[in-house]
């Protein structure tokens, strides 16, 4: 991610997030994705998260959208393995460089609402679901390297002498990142050495990474300001109190065995005092999927800046309504990399 001056910001690895298409009109929805593609890459980031679920439209289509109409803007291609087998996965990442010379990241997902998989006859128990998520992940990691023909007999998966082509360029070879917050997806991050995504505590509350052999990242949200009461002012605008929201979300809270979605929800209470630029009450009203640090640009800084320190080094950040609102967060995030050297 760029500061407004163009200062590269070398320590940090930063994905906005694309709109989802169950919250966007039909006949916006496109010049939306288009736009928040474009905010997103003119800010400096590396990349940008496509969800997937039952409610939205194919991610890898809203993927080509987004390298259709960017420059050199990362797909962060959320991949579910009931969705598709693994060989499509990896036709398509090879799909997309062949004819657009560009690269995409993975967002390995076990899936984490029970009704939605039930709806496709899936029963696996949550830590399977993480046993065949390395199963499948290593299968498209084996084809993408394109040493030749793969074989692999597992639990889940079995392919014998499975070719790949064409053949992706080793520079367009994607990422792979994988939640990280419950003991099975870490054990799958750390299997697959990809990239372990959390759902943050307050910093503070945070371990310290810095000297693990495995990469870290977080998902969080952003609103800073050059003050805290405008900060809040506009936070609060943005996400006012919803009824229907938050039943939602208490709903969302019975249909999902998700370790992240149930830690979350535990801390609301806890960090609900105002005292903290951690803030949940986006999530609580089932407005996003992640906490929210909000305050002055100093104060959201050193709070990005702990997590730095506690060797994160990758963030997500949530859909940005708008341009300016990235300004203001490449801000908050150079300043944290200041603070945090």
């Amino acid at each position: 991610m760029t500061t407004n001056n163009n200062q590269k910001l070398s320590t940090l690895r930063v994905f906005s997030t694309a709109p989802q298409s169950s919250a966007v009109s039909s006949d916006s929805y496109l010049a939306n994705v288009i736009d928040v593609a474009r905010w997103s890459e003119e800010a400096g980031c590396e990349g940008i998260l496509v969800y997937a679920d039952n409610s939205l439209v194919d991610p890898w289509m809203v993927a080509q959208v987004i390298i259709e109409n960017t420059k050199r803007l990362c797909p962060l291609v959320a991949v579910q393995p009931i969705y598709m087998h693994p060989y499509a996965v990896a036709k398509m990442v090879t799909s997309l460089g062949y004819l657009y010379g560009r690269r995409v990241y993975l967002n390995m997902v076990a899936g984490g609402f029970t009704n939605d998989l039930a709806a496709l006859s899936d029963a696996t128990p949550h830590d399977k679901r993480y046993a065949r998520l390395v199963e499948y992940t290593t299968i498209i990691q084996e084809l993408l390297k394109g040493l030749g023909p793969v074989s692999y007999d597992g639990e889940f998966y079995t392919v014998k002498n499975l070719r790949l082509t064409p053949p992706l360029p080793a520079e367009l070879v994607p990422g792979v990142l994988v939640s990280g917050s419950s003991e099975a997806g870490l054990a799958a991050a750390t299997a697959l050495s990809a990239l372990a995504v959390k759902y943050p505590k307050p910093a503070e509350a945070e371990a310290d990474y810095r000297d693990s052999a495995m990469s870290y990242g977080i998902r969080v949200g952003i609103v800073a300001r050059q003050t805290e009461d405008e900060a809040w002012q506009v936070a609060r605008a943005r996400f006012p109190e919803d009824r229907k929201g938050q039943l939602t979300h208490q709903l969302a809270m019975k249909t999902s065995d998700s370790s992240w979605h149930k830690q979350l929800s535990e801390m609301g209470s806890e960090t609900n005092n105002g005292n903290s630029p951690y803030w949940l009450w986006p999530f609580e009203n089932y407005k996003t999927f992640c906490p929210y640090l909000v305050g002055s640009y100093e104060r959201v800084a050193s709070e990005l800046a702990k997590y730095v320190g506690r060797g994160y080094v990758t963030f997500i950040l949530d859909i940005p309504p708008t341009r300016e609102e990235l300004s203001h967060i490449n801000v908050v995030l150079s300043q944290a990399c200041m603070a945090a050297k």
